[in-house]
């Protein structure tokens, strides 16, 4: 079987570049190992955990509706973790069929197998599905490699016990234990034990640096660690190392070492969230010219363009920062090259969010990087404490901040922390990739009371002109 372009791998980076080719008159096939499309995103990250999350934040909610609030009920919610995983289950069914209907109609055959590269040219075809076509092999004239990443668990913590999972055994939800301990304080250890303690289990975290989600700004992680502390019920131990894992009859028996925790616990579940590492091995990228780097990350271009003239990397495989969105514009990117147009990633601002409660956003150059850098912005902070929609919905932990060239006075960074944060930042990204200067975000006018109103008080702080707050204007 030929094809003038087979996408490695069904993910939200995979499709994109595949549908985007097809629309365009390509001869485009799909070869994804797994029996649905969606890839990790879909079925085992992004869409699963926020659908737990949301469940989390609703009940928190309630617990927030208090008597200060003139409200309250009966008891404690009763939580049916079948339904609840069921419901889970229904939204990824809802959205992979969606794609597999897509694919379908725009003519874009979806092969399910995995794809081992026997040249630069052909791919063998593995497994006994009726969608591998006679032969068990596919050439083409391009290759677009999405294969993704995996979570990372070191040998030390492989134990070969199903009560120690990482992500994807999370997010299937067997049971929610009575104790579970989260290896980790970056986002995804921080999201999926804030569903587990929502859900009802006594969870610990045990972070090895000095706070949680290194390499965030500090400013925008405090209230959430604040949070976080309250929820755990003080079990938060950080400068603290795992030592080792074992597996007993009465549970996960784990070492501590460090100044906040020290000695041995017992916990029905263990959480091994430390990182995720690129799917480059395993599939026959030695028998190409690809070339893969020390950290498993195969090198490319701007033009997503590899050191084999027949193969392209978009996604997690192709490099930092790991997020499904970057993956779907890169596989636009793939695509057009594809098709012989001039096209580049060049996005100067890639948002992250961190979804738990609160949550956390940032996009462009962060007041991290720019002390690093020795490069001088200004930094403009608006409290949350100051807005009408925080104070009316009782969120006022949060801020926002912008981050502005002292020169041209442009937007080249910005920060969130509060509710919703995530939703937020999509008008940073966009005035960070206009290249907006602050006057453009504070001349417009924002709808009252809303959260979208602290981007523009943000920027009001920059000219002193802020009347929620006093900051007079620089000198």
């Amino acid at each position: 079987m030929h094809s003038s372009l087979v996408v490695l791998g069904g993910g939200p980076g995979g499709y994109a570049a595949a549908f985007l080719a097809a629309d365009e008159g390509l001869d485009v096939t799909i070869v994804e190992a797994d029996s649905r499309l969606g890839g990790t995103c879909l079925l085992r990250g992004c869409i699963p955990s926020k659908a737990l999350l949301h469940v989390a934040r609703v009940i928190s909610e309630v617990q927030e509706l208090n008597e200060d609030w003139g409200v309250s009920y009966p008891g404690a919610p009763s939580i049916d973790i079948d339904k609840v995983r069921g419901r889970k289950e229904t939204v990824i069914s809802n959205l992979t069929g969606g794609l597999q209907a897509l694919a379908k109609r725009r003519g874009v055959k979806v092969i399910h197998a995995k794809g081992v590269f026997e040249n630069s040219t052909t791919l063998k075809l593995e497994g006994d599905d009726a969608s591998i076509p006679e032969g068990g092999k596919i050439t083409f004239d391009h290759c677009i490699l999405a294969t993704g990443s995996v979570p990372f668990v070191p040998p030390a913590f492989d134990i070969g016990s199903d009560r120690v999972m990482d992500s994807t055994g999370a997010l299937e939800l067997k049971d929610v234990p009575e104790t579970m301990l989260v290896v980790g304080g970056g986002y995804i250890g921080l999201e999926l034990g804030s569903v587990y303690a929502q859900l009802g289990s006594k969870v610990s975290i045990v972070e090895l640096m000095d706070g949680l989600l290194p390499g965030a700004d500090r400013d925008l992680v405090k209230p959430l660690q604040k949070r976080i502390e309250k929820l755990v019920d003080g079990r938060l131990f950080l400068n603290t190392k795992v030592g080792s894992l074992a597996e007993e009859k009465d549970g996960v028996h784990v070492t501590f070492e460090g100044p906040n925790k020290f000695g041995n616990e017992v916990y029905d579940r263990v959480l091994v969230s430390i990182g995720r590492r690129p799917v480059s091995k395993g599939f026959g990228l030695e028998n190409t010219q690809v070339v893969v780097n020390a950290k498993g990350f195969v090198e490319c271009d701007s033009q997503q363009r590899t050191a084999d003239p027949h193969i392209l990397a978009i996604g997690d495989v192709a490099g930092e920062p790991m997020l499904a969105h970057k993956a779907n514009h890169e596989g636009r990117v793939a695509a057009e090259v594809v098709l012989g147009k001039n096209s580049a990633f060049d996005k100067v601002a890639i948002p992250a969010v961190v979804f738990t409660d609160p949550e956390i956003a940032w996009a462009g150059l962060t007041e991290g990087e720019a002390k690093a850098a020795g490069r001088k912005v200004d930094v403009e902070v608006y409290p949350w404490a100051a807005s009408g929609r925080a104070q009316a919905i009782g969120r006022t932990e949060g801020s926002t901040k912008w981050l502005v060239d002292p020169e041209t006075h442009r937007v080249v960074g910005c920060g969130i922390v509060g509710a919703g944060a995530g939703e937020l930042i999509a008008e940073a990204v966009l005035a960070i990739e206009m290249g907006c200067e602050v006057h453009d975000i504070t001349d417009s006018i924002h709808p009252h009371p809303t959260l979208s109103e602290t981007l523009m008080n943000a920027g009001e702080v920059h000219f002193g002109t802020a009347t929620e707050i006093y900051k007079p204007k620089k000198k």
